[in-house]
């Protein structure tokens, strides 16, 4: 053999070699899998009848693990005692579900295990598995179906749940603060429509609850809810629009804090109002207070002047329909310092007023040591008022568009409810030129005035809103670039305000229409007409 030949023997020999290390070092792979996992059997078998069993076995044909189980699974009707589901966090190849309350007789359950099962490896969900089982001789097969929607935001909750109360002898009102319903479902993640099935024939009441801590009752101060205003007879065919909405709370007060020196916090619950805070024990002729509201929490501030030489004070909180007396003792703490402040900073609106707001009670304000002057030094007329609640002093003046204004409050201009005043303060505000704002008109069809025209940003907080009582033009000027939702609602009482339901009371919240999202831009206007479907 000569010399190359044996050398390209060689080389394809080390070739040979690396082709086979390639070949065992580099997968060949495959296509992923997506096929869920499949049922082999149950024990006993899905949809069996005359059931006494305290555990069922779900076998699967591949290694399966549950997630989330607590919000996923839903139990029609709901047990007392929970059954225990395993496993949970380890993959195995069958679903265990053991009983241990005591089963109702005559009665379909139906275990609803939503997104809650996939396989193993590649996580492939096996949705909205129904194991389904009745203590008697058949199977219910009826249901009831509908939508769910938010009374004043543009879409509604996740993770709802829906429920029947069968309307019998035991029935009432208050049954939903009390017990769970006959029959449940839940709109899980990613749905707004419902099916409650596997009933039976009968009258219910329809319902719908944001449940806070899961416990299928209604509590007024966590949960959101949703009531049908007739009683739904099944079987039937109709579908059932639920609009969730929060109650306004009942009042309650709280008992009150010595917070500093002649300083005193109640606090409350619901609306505060009709809140009246009255001083029953006996106080000198010059004795003065004052109430103002927190503006983070649900708090009243009582203040008062001078220091008293008493152990305690009495009070009476008064409310429509609601009193409570409280004793506070009395002890000696230093009082709050005064610090003075701008609610408006930097740039303000063409119709926004200017407000300043105190740590403590403003007791009297001297015009004639503050001075307004804009960009070309001439003096502003102004006009003040006290906002008492807020602690706010609201100044209203004359502005016009890319403009500069200089405030400057004197010493003593602000006197405190202590006697304490200010020093020198100074301001400077601006405005912005008339092509940095976007304009709208708006022009409704088939309304029923009086009504509410919101524009809202993504979150459904209100960013401008116009009222209206009759057919007109609706024009928002001066606004700022951006998107907007808009929202219009129906003030069937006139009062200005949207008004929510309230279950005891029968009562639905105010209809609310939402329209499409709308672009403003800046020194560009738009006009829109709205035109309103009957319900």
């Amino acid at each position: 053999m000569n010399k190359t030949l044996s050398n390209f023997i060689f080389i394809f020999f080390i070739a040979l070699i690396f082709i086979n290390c390639a070949n065992r070092g580099t997968p060949q792979g495959g296509e992923k899998d997506i096929t869920p996992p499949s049922i082999v059997k149950s024990e006993p078998v899905n949809f069996n009848t005359n059931f006494n069993q305290k555990e069922i076995r779900i076998y699967f044909d591949e290694y399966i693990k549950i997630k989330d189980i607590q919000k996923q699974l839903i139990i029609s009707p709901p047990m007392k005692t929970q059954p225990e589901i395993t496993p949970l966090g380890n993959a195995s190849k069958y679903i265990s579900i053991k009983i241990f309350d005591t089963l109702q007789p005559n009665t379909t359950y139906a275990f609803n295990f939503g997104n809650s099962i996939s396989d193993n490896n590649e996580d492939n969900p096996f949705p909205y598995y129904r194991y389904v089982f009745s203590t008697g001789d058949y199977i219910d097969s009826l249901s009831v179906n509908g939508q769910i929607f938010d009374a004043i935001n543009r879409k509604p909750d996740t993770f709802v749940s829906v429920g029947l109360y069968e309307v019998d002898s035991t029935f009432n009102d208050s049954i939903i603060y009390k017990q769970s319903p006959k029959y449940i479902t839940n709109t899980l993640d990613s749905v707004t429509t419902f099916s409650i099935e596997n009933i039976k024939a009968g009258t219910y009441m329809l319902y719908a609850l944001k449940d806070g801590n899961s416990d299928n009752k209604f509590q007024q101060k966590t949960d959101k809810i949703a009531f049908y205003k007739q009683f739904v007879t099944v079987p039937t065919d109709s579908l059932y629009d639920l609009k969730l909405f929060s109650e306004d709370l009942d009042f309650k007060s709280i008992r009150p804090l010595l917070m500093a020196g002649e300083k005193i916090v109640f606090g409350y619950e619901g609306d505060y109002k009709n809140m009246k805070i009255n001083l029953l024990s006996e106080v000198p002729d010059n004795f003065q207070s004052r109430i103002t509201k927190d503006t983070k929490t649900d708090s009243l501030y009582y203040w008062y002047t001078p220091k008293l030489e008493l152990d305690s004070l009495v009070f009476k909180v008064t409310n429509i329909e609601y009193e409570k007396d409280y004793t506070l003792k009395l002890r000696d703490m230093k009082r709050d310092s005064l610090t003075i402040k701008p609610i408006t900073v930097g740039s303000i609106g063409i119709d926004e007023d200017f407000k300043i707001n105190a740590s403590i009670p403003f007791k009297s304000f001297d015009a004639s040591k503050m001075a307004m002057m804009d960009k070309d030094s001439t003096l502003i007329d102004f006009t003040a008022s006290l906002d008492t609640i807020n602690n706010n002093y609201v100044y209203n003046f004359k502005k016009t568009a890319e403009n500069i204004y200089k405030i400057q409050i004197l010493p003593e201009g602000f006197t405190d409810l202590f006697g304490n005043s200010n020093d020198t303060l100074n301001y400077n505000l601006r405005t912005k030129k008339e092509s940095d704002f976007g304009y709208a008109r708006f022009t409704l069809i088939n309304a029923t005035y009086p009504i509410i025209l919101q524009l809202t940003n993504d979150k459904d907080e209100v960013k401008f809103e116009q009222y209206s009582s009759k057919f007109e033009a609706i024009d928002f000027l001066n606004l700022a670039p951006g998107k907007y939702f808009i929202r219009v609602v129906w003030d069937t009482n006139g009062n200005k305000k949207f008004d929510t339901g309230n279950y005891l009371n029968k009562i639905q919240p105010e209809r609310v229409s939402f329209f499409k999202e709308i672009e403003i831009r800046a020194d560009w206007g738009i006009s829109e007409i709205l035109e309103f479907k009957e319900e």
